[in-house]
């Protein structure tokens, strides 16, 4: 039977079908006598191109990494790109084990959460104290949502203490207290170059009045917006136990996940914030130890 012509067509099908080899050679990292050299190898061997190419010493595991990313459509960040935080695991090193339990995370999202016929698209992620991962948590999440093919935007409603824009060294911009003072629209939501399908909405400059500004309709307003042309909306907020704005953006989200860290959290802390969310309607999907 032949394949629907729309198939045939389709861009990710079209990017699978290129070769590795094609790849390489057509992003300079490798010569077409080199890739000649592999494919004699990977005949003679009976290997995959991978195997025959590291064995030659002609390629490394972030070129392969690389070309079966472009394959199968699946964004990246090369590490020779310094530009932002190696923090943005996900996107430096996807393959590891840090994006591997991320990806698991998502999987049970998506099965408890965002493919629920009554949930919104809007999830918070909130924990009890500072530093314990939970920006960290937000952005790389956001990441494998994104290379799902998920549209994914990123909200730092940290006003406080913002990250999100220095992790992704997006610059200064409006960002969310710029709309929720009606300076801005739009237009600071900000699209992250290399990582197709995300974008970030930065918090902005530090406002003298956070709390008031996150119980403003108009935040309630703009996620109703935002929830039009985004698959998956994640949240960072400021530490729960510290402020009462984590629970004013989860009671606008609806639904928070809560992120502890291992030899640090407080149980006490972290046992009376998810009372005082489900307090307030909001759902707890679920909870994130971070013991890295």
């Amino acid at each position: 039977m032949n394949a629907p012509e729309s198939l045939i067509k389709s861009p990710i099908l079209a990017s699978a079908a290129r070769s590795i080899g094609d790849i390489l050679v057509s992003s300079g990292r490798l010569t077409a006598q080199d890739a000649e050299r592999i494919l004699q190898r990977q005949q003679q061997d009976k290997s995959n191109f991978g195997d025959a190419a590291l064995a030659l010493q002609l390629l490394t595991r972030e070129d392969i990494d690389f070309a079966l990313s472009r394959q199968f459509d699946y964004a990246y960040l090369s590490e020779k790109d310094t530009s932002r935080s190696p923090e943005l695991v996900a996107a430096y090193k996807p393959f590891s084990r840090v994006g591997e339990n991320l990806r698991a995370v998502r999987s049970q999202l998506m099965l408890r959460w965002f493919n629920n016929e009554t949930a919104t698209k809007v999830i918070a992620l909130v924990s009890p104290g500072a530093g314990e991962g939970r920006s960290f948590i937000a952005a790389n999440l956001a990441i494998v949502f994104a290379q799902q093919g998920e549209r994914t935007l990123l909200i730092d409603a940290d006003l406080r203490k913002a990250r999100q824009h220095t992790l992704f060294a997006l610059g200064k911009s409006a960002g969310l207290s710029g709309i929720l003072a009606d300076r801005a629209g739009m237009e600071a939501v900000l699209p992250v170059p290399g990582l197709k399908s995300l974008f970030v909405l930065p918090a902005g400059a530090v406002p003298p009045n956070p709390q008031e500004l996150l119980g403003r309709t108009a935040f309630g307003a703009l996620l109703h917006i935002v929830a039009k042309e985004f698959d998956v909306i994640i949240i960072d907020t400021p530490a729960g136990t510290d402020f009462a704005d984590a629970e004013i953006i989860a009671s606008r989200a609806g639904a928070a996940v809560m992120v502890t860290r291992k030899n640090l959290s407080r149980m006490s802390e972290a046992t009376l914030l998810a009372r005082r969310l489900q307090d307030s309607g909001v759902a707890l999907v679920g909870s994130i130890l971070n013991d890295d």
